[in-house]
């Protein structure tokens, strides 16, 4: 039993999970959107998200489960999977993850050609945004309508495809990936896509006043999206897990 115990990841090992993989999943994405973006064009961008994401969740995801994303750990938390109590911890090592891979590009960016960096950041440095900086001009009511859709279908996604009994086991990872892929491809459009606050936090710190004084949205309501993507599923699927039922239960 002790070599059991031995081998649980303490919580530390799993914010430092959730902090690295949310690292992975800012820098290589948001680094192929600013270094390589004319090359890749938004089809490459959409599948670094992707595939970033898929190398964070098998490298990590054993360890803290592969939120790397607010937005699902919120989702998680209301579907009840995830406890509740543990969310800041996991929440605050995703937002310093993501920091630290803009952070890093900004450091490359000072060594690279000139006017690079400064460039970058006038353009809002890969940012999500809404009206002028919005990438074909949508307004904020599509970017609340996109950013809350797409959230909750990414997070009903990774609950079904988790799911112990009815789950994908071990292509679970890939299914979310491509399923990222999707939406980017679908919504880069619209607000830049966040789905994923951290990922919006982490670029707006360079991106300059727009993006800061927008960044609201793209915190709000892809949580709005994760939180209304756990409670539909749970309805749906687990509805043993509803608190209604489970205090009835306990009556009985």
């Amino acid at each position: 039993m002790s070599d059991t115990l031995a081998t649980q990841p303490t919580t530390a090992n799993k914010l430092v999970a959730e902090a690295l993989g949310t690292f992975l999943l800012v820098f290589g994405s948001i680094g192929t959107a600013l270094f390589a973006g004319e090359v890749v064009g938004w089809l490459g961008v959409s599948f670094a998200f992707g595939l970033t994401l898929l190398a964070g969740i098998y490298a990590w995801g054993p360890i803290s489960g592969g939120h790397f994303n607010p937005a699902v750990t919120f989702g998680l938390a209301a579907a009840g999977r995830f406890a509740w109590k543990d969310a800041p911890g996991y929440i605050v090592a995703q937002i310093v993850g993501g920091a630290v891979g803009t952070t890093l590009i900004v450091l490359i960016g000072l060594f690279g050609p000139t006017d690079w960096l400064s460039t970058a950041q006038d353009g809002g440095f890969a940012s999500n945004g809404f009206g002028d900086a919005s990438p074909s001009g949508f307004g904020i009511g599509a970017a609340i309508i996109a950013e809350v859709l797409f959230t909750a279908i990414f997070v009903m996604v990774i609950l079904g495809v988790t799911h112990t009994k009815r789950g994908s086991g071990n292509i679970a990872g890939l299914s979310i990936g491509l399923t990222l892929v999707f939406i980017h491809l679908a919504s880069i459009p619209i607000d830049n896509t966040s789905v994923n606050p951290a990922r919006s936090i982490a670029t707006a710190i360079y991106g300059g006043l727009e993006p800061l004084a927008q960044l609201w949205v793209f915190i709000v309501f892809p949580l709005v999206g994760g939180v209304l993507a756990g409670l539909l599923h749970r309805a749906l699927f687990e509805p043993n897990k509803l608190p209604s039922l489970q205090s009835e239960a306990r009556v009985r």
